[in-house]
Parts: structure tokens; sequence; C-alpha cells
């Protein structure tokens, strides 16, 4: 460290300087009482303290510099992956590249600051030679190097890999950022092996009930020139199909689709195995299992009517090109064998009836609570349908019907319809509706609105209502076989009416979610190296979300062992951490109780397998080698690992860098020197006193 004054400091000094000298001199030039001696010494306090006080009073500016001397950092990162321990080159010895590696971390520590890494899935600190990680993210390892050595003085990276990196991106990229070479140590085994694996299977996690579904599965084999094998798949442990495949080449690469049927609801487990040849080296890849949730997604709509209409057949065919929906037509006296639970949305076509052929099926309806669609025409009996719902009213109707035509109305947003579609929809024939003053609730969300002739009303022609949660539509006229004719006439490439009804039908049969206690997880399928979340919510009778019951949650296993666990509070709900689990399919079921009432949630997920270290065993030492060279650094193979320090060492640019910190401080801040200007003058003071004088 170093401190000095700056130039104009100093001259300011000599100016105090001159002040004490004067001063001084005029207090002691003619006092004859004090010896010479003293008087000389009394003087030269005298001069010390005036001097001091003075040159404060400039605020003069005291320069400090510090150097710092930062040493190179020499980074080793160790690939600690499941590739790394399987596949090794002929002749390595791992015990003594163990030894080597170490040795090397402790000559280098000599000189550098040495910091350690080892990395596979995820990037921890120190060496690790178990080589139990699932994947291999060398991009990780390096952001995890910038991130930790911002500002530092990165002399070099040691690369300890076998070049197989499965996940994440590219480390090509990340090496530009780092700005420092990279010494790279080649492991495994460059040299293919004969071996037969499936590299990859695609598949859609979700299907839905009696649909086929297609399974993409890749194999590859190397060294296996005409060899013989056989794929099969096995749903829950029986086989669904086999294929037999002849390996032509000795890098042989093959995408076969496999078809497969959904006829069973839950979660399936298929499992894709591949014959193993003579002399594989592994047969860890020669099978891969994977989960598919076959789910019953058909919502089941009811067409119910008194008598046969056409527009009948223009709903179900419209309803019908959902494969997710399934429209069934009840008549006359099928209605009252109908039961309308078993469906999840009721279209009351001209219901009532003006004949009452459907009073045994209404009264069934009150109790079921399901979503409508009430569609009125001439057949209607409107008194009944005034008294059996209370969202509109069609006053002063005398059975007499007029022509509407569709206007669309501005501000809806329940679903999307094109400015095309809204333009198609002005060029259809008229609807037939009841006449009558019609008073609607004022909370109805309108799709058309009525048009009479040129004349547009305000009058809703097709709506939504929402009362308590339940949700209903009103379609006030019938012939939608009118539009149907309609489009056929202007030669739409696409139906607008098939779209309308079946919009209108998914929003009505969309069901709201009212439980009070709700657990739930970021996603359904897992890799098995990932935390299992969950997050539960539990509300009040006013549907206010709550968290003071504790909340307890059971997981288990296909084996049907149980794991118990207990949610963590949030602010306002519960979450749960579960940590990793092995692969397979698990199943889980929450409970908790609130104002003496039980609650419970259950559900399922499922935890995958990873299985890429095993998919590729031929090390990448191309890769390696290209990323040496791009960082200015070099490769080396085990049996060399000690020459990187050499290397280092003759590496011009991994040197010390000093750093200069430079501060001015007013030395009117340092404390010291007040004590000593009192310890001056209390010196002259005593002394003074001492021999007399005042």
């Amino acid at each position: 460290m170093n401190s000095f004054f700056s130039g104009t400091s100093v001259l300011s000094f000599l100016g105090c300087l001159a002040l004490g000298l004067l001063y001084a001199w005029i207090l002691y030039r003619n006092n004859k009482n004090l010896d010479k001696k003293l008087q000389y010494l009394l003087a030269v306090l005298r001069v010390l303290v005036v001097t001091a006080v003075a040159w404060l009073l400039f605020a003069p500016l005291i320069k400090t510099l510090n150097y710092t001397l930062d040493k190179p950092v020499i980074i080793i990162g160790q690939d600690n992956s499941l590739s790394v321990g399987q596949v090794k080159a002929p002749g390595f010895d791992e015990k003594r590249y163990e030894q080597n590696l170490k040795a090397l971390q402790d000559k280098l520590s000599d000189k550098y600051e040495v910091k350690t890494y080892h990395f596979s899935d995820r990037v921890a600190d120190g060496l690790d030679f178990k080589n139990q990680g699932k994947l291999t993210d060398a991009a990780a390892f390096f952001r995890k190097v910038q991130d930790e050595s911002t500002n530092r003085n990165v002399g070099a990276v040691i690369l300890a890999t076998d070049g197989i990196f499965n996940h994440g991106g590219s480390p090509l990229y990340s090496l530009n950022q780092i700005n420092a070479p990279v010494y790279m140590v080649a492991l495994g085994d460059s040299i293919p092996k004969r071996d037969a694996l499936i590299s990859n299977v695609n598949y859609n996690n979700i299907v839905y009930l009696d649909d086929d579904f297609t399974v993409e599965v890749q194999v590859q084999a190397f060294q296996s020139n005409g060899e013989n094998t056989s794929l099969t798949i096995a749903q829950n442990g029986s086989k669904v199909q086999q294929q037999n495949i002849a390996v032509s080449g000795n890098s042989f690469v093959k995408s076969i689709p496999l078809k497969l049927h959904a006829g069973k609801i839950g979660v399936q487990k298929y499992t894709v195995q591949l014959d193993t040849l003579p002399n594989e080296m592994t047969t860890r890849n020669n099978s891969q299992s994977f989960y598919v949730e076959v789910i019953d997604g058909r919502q089941k709509v009811l067409l119910a009517a008194a008598a046969p209409h056409p527009d009948l057949g223009v709903l179900k065919e419209a309803i019908s090109l959902n494969k997710h929906y399934e429209a069934k037509l009840a008549l006359a006296d099928d209605l009252n064998a109908t039961d309308p639970a078993k469906f999840d949305l009721i279209v009351l076509y001209q219901l009532p009836d003006m004949q009452n052929l459907s009073a045994g099926f209404l009264q069934k309806l009150k109790s079921a609570k399901k979503p409508l669609w009430y569609i009125l025409g001439g057949q209607s009996n409107i008194v009944a349908f005034n008294q059996m719902q209370n969202q509109v009213n069609l006053a002063l109707a005398n059975g007499s019907v007029q022509e509407v035509y569709p206007d669309f109305a501005s501000g809806f947003t329940t679903f999307n319809l094109s400015e095309a579609d809204k333009k198609q929809f002005t060029t259809f024939d008229p609807l037939l509706a009841p006449f009558g003053r019609l008073t609607v609730n004022a909370g109805a969300t309108p799709v058309f609105n009525q048009r009479i002739g040129k004349v547009a009303t305000q009058q809703p022609l097709l709506f939504f209502t929402n009362e308590n949660g339940s949700k209903a539509g009103y379609l006030m006229g019938e012939g939608l076989w009118r539009w149907k004719l309609s489009e056929a006439e202007n030669e739409a490439p696409q139906s607008v009416l098939n779209d309308l009804i079946s919009k209108t039908v998914q929003y009505l049969s969309v069901k709201d979610d009212k439980r009070r206690f709700k657990v739930f997880m970021a996603k359904a399928a897992y890799d098995e190296n990932e935390s299992i979340q969950f997050n539960a919510t539990l509300y009040n009778d006013s549907y206010q979300a709550v968290n003071a019951p504790e909340v307890n949650l059971q997981v288990k296993n296909e084996a049907g062992k149980v794991f118990n666990y207990t949610f963590s509070k949030t602010e306002t709900g519960y979450q749960l951490d579960a940590g990793t689990m092995p692969a397979g399919n698990y199943s889980y079921l929450a409970n908790t109780e609130l104002g003496g009432k039980k609650f419970t949630a259950s559900g399922s997920f499922y935890v995958n397998a990873l299985i890429a270290e095993y998919q590729q065993t031929t090390a990448n030492h191309q890769l390696l080698n290209t990323m040496a060279k791009q960082s200015n650094g070099k490769l080396f193979m085990p049996e060399n690992l000690l020459k990187i320090a050499d290397e280092i060492a003759k590496n011009e640019n991994i040197k010390t860098i000093s750093y200069e910190d430079r501060r001015y401080d007013e030395l009117i801040n340092m404390k010291w020197l007040f004590g000593l200007i009192l310890i001056l003058l209390g010196t002259e003071w005593f002394l003074r006193k001492r021999n007399g004088e005042l």
C-alpha cells in the first residue's frame, strides 16, 4: 500500500508551516524567563500545533494506492454420467486416472487457484467418480463456470468427458463466453462396438378411448451387418405387436411405425423390446418403457324432441363430426325411458311441446341439473317454457311465427368466429321464431341478435345465460336446415354452421370445477431425475381459499407400497415437493378436514426412466477436439493427463493480474491527528506552567 499527498496539498502545507513558524517566533522571541533549550522546545511544539490546525482548514486529501494480486483460476470439470462409467477404452486404468486427476489438482494448486466440479444432469462442487448421472449437460457446466467466475481471472478450463452430450444446448456455443483455453481429456471409447438398441420412441402422452394412435420406434445397430432381430411391443405385460428386422450395414438406423389401439381407460404401460444380438456390448438399451394415458374424452349429447325434424339431422351431423362428442336422438315415447343424468348436455328441441309428450322426461330433468340448450319453434309450448326456466320470458305468444335473420352481436368473445364467418351468416335464409314480446335476463350473452327484414333489433336470437354456475343456451327459432341449404348454394369450402353448433355444444358442455378441495400437478409425466411437485387448494363454504387444516398425501407405486407426506402451507394454499421417484406408474390420495367435513382428492402420474446414457455409447472425441481448438486449448488422452500442467505453465496468457485500487481521503477524517494536537498543546501548557509562564 502506498499513501502520499497531492502536489497542491504539499504547497498548502508549506504555507501552514510558515504560519506556524511566524506564530512561534512572535510568541517566544522576547521571552527572557525560559531556558534557551526549553524555549526552543516550546517553540517547536507551537509550530507543530499551529501548522497542523491551519493545514486542516484547507481539508487536504491523502491518496492511498492498494495493489491486489489475482492468481489465475484453473477450473477442472469431471463428467460423472453413466456413459463414462459403462464404456471404457481398452487399457484404461480407472484407479490410476482418478489418482492422476487429483495429482494434477495438487500440482496446479501450488501456483494457481483451482476449483473443481463434477457434472451430469446437474453441476456440483468437487470431484466425483461414481458415474451415476442419468444425463450429460456440458452446457450447464459452462454456465456454472461463467456465473461463478464473473470478473475473475480464469486461466484455463480442464474438462474430462467422453463427448456424449444428450441434454441442454451444445457446449460449443458456451466456449466463447468463458474466454479461456479449454484442455479436453478424452474419456470413453471412440471405436463403435457391436450393439443393437432402441434410440428413440415418439408417442403422444394422452390419447382418447377407442382411438388408434401411432408410436414411432427408432432402432439402431452397430457392427451387426447381416444379423436379424425382432421388435416387440407389450401393453401392461401382454404382447400386442411384433416385427422382424433385418440389419443391413454396420451403422444401421430404421424408424418403425407401430399402430396401436386405445381400448382401455387409464394409464397404460407400453414396453418396446428389441431381441438381443450375440456378443452385444450392453443390453441395457434394448428395451424402453413409456406410459400413455387413455381418457374417455367423449361428451354425450342428448337431442330430445317430440317429433322428427330436419333440424335434428343437422344438429346430429355437426355434433358427430367431433370425435370427442357422441350425439343420441330421443323422440316421443323414447324420452320417458331416457335418463338425462347420463348425458353431459341436453338439447331441448321445441320442448316443452304442445302435446306435452315430454312431460315425464322434463320432470326427471329438473333433478339432473344438466346444461341445457333450448331451441324454440312453432311446436313449442311457450307457457310451459316460461315456467320451467327464469332467464327468458316470451309473453303474448299466440302460436304464430315470424321470419328472423341473424345479426352478429358486437362484443361477443365467448368463442371465436372469423369475419368471413360472420359475413356468411348474413347471407343465410331466415329462421322461424315464435311471435311475442321477448324479455331476456340482463346477464345474457348474445351471439346473434334478431333482424326482421332490414331492421336490426336488440332482441337476441342465439344467446347464453349462466345462473349460479348452471349454463344454458337459447336459439329462438327453428330452421337450421335452411342455413344448411344456404351453405350448399354458396358452395362454402367449410361449414360455418357446423362450426357454430360444435362451438356452442363445446361451450355448454364444459364443466366448471366447483370442488372445494383440489390437488393438482404441473404435469402428469416426469423424468426420474425431476422432483415431483404437488399443489393443493382448500375452500370454505364461501369459496374462499383457506389453509388452516393439515393436508396429508399418500402416494402408491405399482407394487402397492405407500409413501406418506404432509403438505407445507403457503400464503393461501398448500404445496409439496416429494423429491425424485423411480420410474413407474403412481397414484395419489390427498385428504383433509374442514368444519367437520372430510375432503379427498385423487389422481395419478408416472415417471419415465432415463436411458439416454445407454442410447449412445461411442465417445465423440472429434467434438472434444473441435472444442479444444476453438478455445485455443488442446486435447489429451487420460494417460497424458499430468502433461496438462506443463501446457498451462507454457501458456503466457495465463498469468497473475495486479489490480490497482486508488482512494482519496480527507486528512480531517483521521482521528489520531486530533489526539496528537491535544498532546502537543497539553505538553506545551504543562512545560510553560511548570516554569512560571502563563
